[in-house]
């Protein structure tokens, strides 16, 4: 759905101003690279439990997470 996408681009967006590869940021998070990868392609609905673990690997609110989606 066009969500899933606009939400992976936003963290995809955000992993690459950090100039992190989705290897060190999963590192960082404790999450699956894999996992990482299919939220960014739009292809997960992701759970508030690993959106939260997405923002506080950013150091951002999970509003500013989901900023212009």
């Amino acid at each position: 759905s066009m969500i899933k996408k606009r939400f992976g681009n936003r963290v995809r967006e955000l992993r690459m101003q950090a100039n992190l590869s989705q290897e060190k940021f999963s590192l960082l998070i404790d999450m699956d690279r894999t996992y990482l990868a299919s939220v960014e392609n739009g292809k997960r609905n992701i759970s508030l439990k690993n959106i939260a673990k997405i923002a506080d690997g950013f150091q951002i609110t999970i509003e500013e997470l989901f900023k212009g989606i």
